[in-house]
């Protein structure tokens, strides 16, 4: 009674803290990461999106207990947080901006400062048109 018998499993390499055990099954597959980079202004956004809801949250109590955490000054993360005074339309312009495959950002932040303290969003929006032209799309466009 020597019957062979054969099993076909494929195995793995999987890192568990400071040890390498084997695991059954394939390998997992790592997503392709995005080609470009975000633009800083998206990321400046989306900071000030985050610090805000840190804040909300109480997390950190204001704005000098997130420039002492982060490094900054006081001065650098009240820019970021104007960016919040910006009509909601173009916040979701800024977070939406496509990826730079080279070359230098197209807006700066100081750009946008003179923007984001006009209380008026019809005028935010008419010195955001003049300010930005984003690249066409064959999406359509959305009209407001």
């Amino acid at each position: 009674m020597n019957d062979e018998i054969q099993v076909g499993a494929t195995f793995h390499k999987k890192r568990v803290g400071k040890h390498v055990a084997m695991v059954e099954g394939p390998p997992p597959t790592t997503p392709e990461r995005p080609k470009g980079r975000l633009p800083r202004i998206t990321r400046y956004m989306a900071l000030a999106i985050y610090y805000e809801d840190l804040i909300r949250q109480g997390h950190v109590y204001d704005y000098a207990e997130i420039a002492t955490l982060g490094h900054v000054t006081r001065a650098r993360v009240t820019q970021i947080m104007n960016l919040r005074l910006l009509a909601k339309d173009i916040q979701e312009q800024l977070l939406t901006m496509p990826r730079l495959l080279n070359g230098r950002d197209t807006l700066c932040l100081r750009s946008l400062q003179t923007l984001s303290v006009e209380p008026c969003w019809k005028k935010q929006r008419i010195a955001w048109s003049q300010l930005y032209c984003p690249p066409v799309s064959n999406q359509g466009s959305l009209e407001n």
